[in-house]
């Protein structure tokens, strides 16, 4: 997902449900020009429309669009690289490596938990 560093140069998001695209804009330090583009070319980023065709994005839109930033500007992918690896077998690999790495954080924490227990 997101790396940590670039987190740091985004704000935080607010706890709403719906975003408007000026919101997202500057949430994501966006042109709202560029997210109406990228809805075209990555499938899985359909925010909700209403009245007159206004867009309202929710938080899961808002972490795609940060992550779709992310492997554009920071890793360098192009946008067919981009929209690969997140529905590809790069996505796929990504969950087998959090798998693993959920099982040795769990194991880790077994064996501090018996540590405490002894103490």
């Amino acid at each position: 997902m997101l790396e940590v560093s670039n987190n740091k140069e985004l704000p935080a998001i607010p706890s709403k449900r719906y975003f408007t695209i000026g919101e997202v804009s500057e949430l994501c330090q966006v042109k709202p020009h560029v997210l109406r583009y990228w809805e075209q070319e990555f499938p899985d980023l359909k925010p909700v429309k209403r009245r007159g065709n206004r867009r309202y994005y929710q938080r899961h839109d808002v972490m795609l669009i940060r992550q779709i930033r992310s492997l554009l500007y920071q890793q360098g992918y192009t946008i067919g690289g981009a929209r690969q690896h997140l529905t590809g077998d790069a996505a796929k690999d990504d969950s087998s490596q959090m798998q693993q790495l959920v099982k040795q954080l769990r194991g880790e924490l077994e064996d501090v938990l018996k540590i405490l227990k002894t103490s």
